[in-house]
């Protein structure tokens, strides 16, 4: 439904930010990194909780729905308006409020870019360790909304972990505080944790206390050729267990996009084969004790190539986050999935996709974060077409049927609802619904994302068919 004539009248006259209907305004946030395309009918710039209370208690009188924005970095649709209505830009909430050395803990604003946050913690000799490919551009709020990983996810779990506190305006309009700035604590189920990752449909987050930890003196980044004809799987727990608890990340490229990369600041890399990216993080003494182990064990491991160290294992993940890019500049836009299955599956998934890049005369590239048997495959088709509609739907049940997960840390905004009955169970998916009910009982919180539809009878659309308002695309980058 349309905004109500006369709704966006009051609604400048409600808040103290800023409410903008222009054209090139509404352009402007239409999309995210998805290529998702929604309709949005304003964009709201709010200043402070009282603007978050008014808007939201306006979009209930009005029936209008809100879609939450940082830096549009989502990469299944979380930030576009597919039923229209309002964009929430958190754009400007940029405010590091507090780091407090002591406790080891942040409070900041939805808005701040997520490195942006660790290179402030750095002189006090802290670290935020989730670091996403998008961490130069993500925020925050975004990060918690999708509950984002990254790298150091290995050693040191996604953004869920690192949330000790959110302050939000739920869909009701009324402001509150889950968690706190306690180490622990047992109050019954952990809603905190189940409001990172709902993807802006529970509440709109306006202050955030996060842990932090003490900074590594050291973060060193290794490459390393795989063997040929060597299980993936086997070997990363081989190279795990010989360099000890010092890993603090494991990433998989495979040969096509290693070459790729070798264009983008990798031209030392080995030539002709997949490779490992691996971080180690400790004291001098601790990183040395690693690269000897795994000196010592080489030959065992069958490493066909001298390891090439990066001091700074930062510039390794740079390069690392150039795949997506670098694979579009050259072959077009593509189909770029997440999934991930346990360790001892790794090397069926990647048949699995494979078989499907055959099957459907398609070219695929794989790259991720393999310590967690996290992969983003990513096919070479029309995002929008048919086959790659298929490819989506058969890679989130094979996904499911070897024990993993349709998402590994992307989330499931307008693409992949359909598959969550079977992913969850019907169980889950009721709570899931009655907590939504609970949190925004007029549904006007990023409808059409995360949960399915119901169709007449209360049952989800068909498995293979995507919810959400527009025809959705799949990420390119």
């Amino acid at each position: 439904m349309p905004i109500p004539p006369g709704a966006l009248a009051r609604l400048r006259g409600t808040l103290a930010g800023s409410v903008d209907d222009a054209p090139g305004a509404l352009g402007s946030v239409a999309t995210d990194a998805s290529g998702i395309r929604g309709s949005p009918e304003a964009r709201v710039l709010p200043e402070g909780f009282p603007d978050l209370v008014a808007l939201v208690r306006w979009a209930v009188d009005a029936g209008v729905p809100l879609v939450a924005r940082g830096a549009g970095t989502s990469l299944d649709g979380e930030s576009v308006a597919t039923r229209g209505g309002v964009v929430v830009d958190f754009s400007r909430w940029t405010a590091i409020e507090a780091i407090d050395p002591s406790e080891q803990l942040a409070r900041v604003q939805p808005g701040v870019v997520n490195r942006q946050l660790d290179r402030a913690l750095a002189e006090h000799g802290l670290t935020y360790p989730p670091n996403p490919g998008s961490g130069e551009m993500s925020t925050i709020g975004g990060n918690v909304a999708t509950n984002a990983s990254g790298p150091r996810s290995f050693r040191h779990g996604p953004t869920r972990a690192w949330v000790r506190a959110l302050d939000l305006v739920d869909g009701t309009g009324t402001r509150w505080t889950a968690g706190g700035r306690y180490a622990k604590a047992s109050l019954g189920p952990d809603l905190l944790g189940a409001l990172v990752g709902s993807e802006g449909t529970l509440g709109l987050f306006g202050a955030i206390t996060v842990r932090v930890g003490l900074r590594p003196a050291r973060r060193t980044g290794i490459v390393l050729g795989i063997p040929e004809a060597h299980p993936l799987g086997p070997f990363i727990g081989e190279v795990r267990r010989s360099m000890g608890p010092g890993v603090s990340a494991i990433e998989f490229v495979d040969r096509g996009t290693a070459e790729v990369l070798r264009g983008s600041g990798g031209s030392s890399w080995p030539t002709g084969r997949g490779l490992l990216l691996i971080e180690v993080e400790g004291s001098e003494a601790e990183e040395g004790d690693a690269l000897a182990r795994l000196d010592r064990d080489r030959g065992r491991l069958g490493i066909p190539d001298d390891p090439l160290i990066f001091p700074d294992a930062d510039r390794l993940w740079r390069v690392r986050g150039e795949a997506g890019t670098a694979l579009q500049s050259r072959g077009g836009e593509g189909l770029r999935e997440d999934v991930a299955v346990p360790l001892p599956r790794l090397d069926e998934l990647l048949e699995v996709v494979r078989t499907l890049a055959e099957r459907h005369r398609v070219p695929v590239h794989v790259f991720g974060h393999v310590g967690e048997g996290n992969l983003h495959p990513m096919f070479a088709v029309d995002p929008r077409s048919a086959t790659a509609a298929a490819l989506r739907a058969a890679l989130c049940e094979a996904t499911i049927r070897l024990g993993g997960t349709i998402s590994g840390e992307h989330g499931i905004g307008a693409t992949k609802a359909a598959w969550l009955p079977e992913q969850l169970g019907a169980p889950a998916v009721r709570a899931l619904r009655a907590l939504k009910s609970a949190l925004d009982p007029h549904g006007i919180l990023n409808p059409g994302k995360l949960l399915p539809e119901e169709g007449p009878a209360g049952a989800p659309p068909p498995s293979g068919s995507p919810s959400g308002g527009a025809a959705p695309r799949t990420p390119s980058a």
